[in-house]
């Protein structure tokens, strides 16, 4: 069965969500200490991982760095729930692996959306790796190797997060075209484009290009904004 866990300090949030995660067939434990959370993290290894960011000493931020740290746990999804909705606080998140960003107070339907989207991506990378279907991909100067989430330029790798990976996937499989940011949200979040997730693209966006940035030579750029439409790669890179 497929089971996710939530934490927060307020247990009426925990509440909310394990009454309403449940009614769509889906186990929810949670836990309002973060320290008993991440323990369950590790004890269940669950599907998802909802957290909240403010809970006293141990903020959410620790815990999502401790679940990225853990070798068994590293790879469960996890989506941060907060009243905090600034930049600066969702590139903190992103920065520790968060995968998606849900600000407080949020509609119990779209918190659920998000849940099944992620899940559905966890289940469908999993199938590709057990199916052995880990196809390196090149085009350009960029070589996509999907067994270690990596992507080489030329002759320099940098690691990938699991989203930063499949965005630049996307823009892999559609070179030379644009790619609509509902196209991304579609494709990688599984839901509809609106102001939050736009702006959880363009965190994305900006950790993927630092990372391409610090192993590319000659001030080449691989990744165009297209103003009003989307993005768009540039396989062979573009002198800045």
């Amino acid at each position: 069965m497929i089971r996710i866990i939530a934490i927060d300090d307020d247990a009426s949030i925990c509440e909310l969500i394990k009454t309403n995660i449940e009614l769509s067939g889906i186990k929810c434990i949670t836990a309002t200490d973060p320290n008993i959370g991440f323990a369950l993290v590790k004890q269940e290894l669950p599907n998802l991982v909802i957290l909240d960011v403010m809970m006293g000493e141990t903020d959410g931020y620790s815990v999502a760095l401790k679940i990225r740290q853990n070798g068994p746990t590293k790879d469960i999804p996890i989506i941060m729930l907060t009243a905090l909705g600034e930049l600066q606080d969702k590139l903190r998140g992103f920065n520790v692996g968060v995968d998606d960003y849900l600000t407080k107070p949020f509609e119990v339907e779209e918190l659920k959306a998000r849940v099944k989207a992620l899940i559905a991506r966890a289940s469908k990378n999993s199938i590709f790796a057990s199916n052995k279907v880990n196809e390196v991909l090149n085009v350009g100067d960029i070589t996509l190797m999907p067994e270690t989430y990596e992507v080489k330029i030329l002759e320099n790798t940098a690691k990938l997060t699991p989203t930063e990976y499949d965005i630049l996937n996307i823009l892999v499989q559609n070179y030379g075209k644009i790619v609509s940011l509902k196209t991304m949200l579609k494709e990688i979040w599984g839901y509809s484009e609106d102001d939050e997730g736009v702006d959880i693209i363009r965190v994305h966006m900006r950790h993927l290009r630092s990372k391409i940035d610090k192993i590319t030579l000659d001030g080449k750029k691989y990744i165009e904004t297209v103003y009003g439409g989307g993005y768009k790669l540039v396989p062979a890179g573009a002198i800045s």
